[in-house]
């Protein structure tokens, strides 16, 4: 009895890993040809929408993937492949807010405050691709992330509706890297999970216009 409990518990385990690359398949072939990373190849859109992330990382030091999301967005805007910043995050206390923060360096880079729109309830990747078509009533939108992030973001776009492009800012290596990597291929499971029960955003809101 016992040898066939682990022969069953090893096939679920095989199963599981198996639908885990599969979802990974899926979103990473999806997006094929639809992410950038010179902005001499990307085609203009009205909106960059630069998904959020801390700028600091939990023992103080700068968070690179914070870095290079505003520099990637500062290129794409200077380049004229966007006219408008959408900036979405978590704005989820008093003390923690992504969206202002990218403000902030954003126009000391350069960018005027009126080109920054900001969307204080992305609290996750789904939040801000489906605000950014209901909320801020976009058709197509230049997403600014990671590679694998911005896989994830036009996946889950397509899904909703709303036509999706990537920037993608500089990735990371070594050990953090891998980390976010890891937390990724969860990511990307729980991406169907949420289409599966149909998930919406923590909050809609009233209608804002870009312009």
């Amino acid at each position: 009895m016992r040898k066939r409990h682990y022969k069953i518990g090893g096939l679920l385990v095989i199963a599981l890993f198996i639908f885990i690359l599969l979802c990974d398949f899926i979103i990473s072939s999806s997006a094929e040809g639809k992410t950038f990373s010179n902005s001499n190849e990307i085609a203009k859109n009205r909106v960059g929408l630069v998904l959020g992330t801390s700028k600091k990382l939990i023992g103080g030091l700068p968070n690179p993937y914070y870095t290079y999301r505003i520099q990637a967005t500062i290129e794409l805007f200077k380049a004229k492949k966007i006219d408008f910043v959408l900036v979405s995050g978590d704005n989820g206390t008093r003390y923690y807010n992504e969206p202002n923060t990218f403000k902030k360096d954003l126009v000391a880079n350069g960018i005027p405050s009126e080109k920054i729109f900001l969307d204080f309830a992305g609290f996750r990747t789904l939040d801000s691709m489906v605000r950014a078509k209901e909320v801020f009533g976009l058709d197509n939108v230049t997403v600014i992330s990671q590679e694998f992030h911005n896989q994830r973001a036009i996946y889950l776009a397509e899904k909703k509706g709303l036509k999706a492009i990537g920037y993608n800012a500089k990735s990371i290596t070594g050990q953090q890297g891998l980390k976010v990597r890891l937390r990724e291929y969860l990511a990307r499971v729980k991406v169907f999970i949420d289409l599966l029960f149909n998930t919406q955003p923590k909050f809609f809101g009233e209608r804002v216009e870009i312009k």
